[in-house]
């Protein structure tokens, strides 16, 4: 555990979470009316909420996985 944080980590989570934001903006059928975040049309704080916690889980499973083939 000598490189605990590093960019490529940093890397993986961010493009988990906009992988999951995508997949979520179109997969989620039932939507709030409240305003939207990020600017995105149809995608509130609930949803941005979801979106990112299963980005968050799936990075992390992500960079284990790397972790155990030794990539990062």
């Amino acid at each position: 555990m000598n490189n605990i944080w590093s960019i490529k980590i940093t890397t993986v989570m961010i493009i988990c979470n906009l992988l999951s934001i995508g997949i979520g903006r179109y997969a989620i059928k039932m939507r709030s009316s409240g305003p939207s975040s990020l600017g995105i049309e149809g995608l509130g704080l609930p949803e941005l909420l979801a979106t990112t916690s299963l980005g968050h889980i799936i990075g992390a499973g992500t960079i284990l996985g790397l972790k155990s083939i030794q990539y990062l």
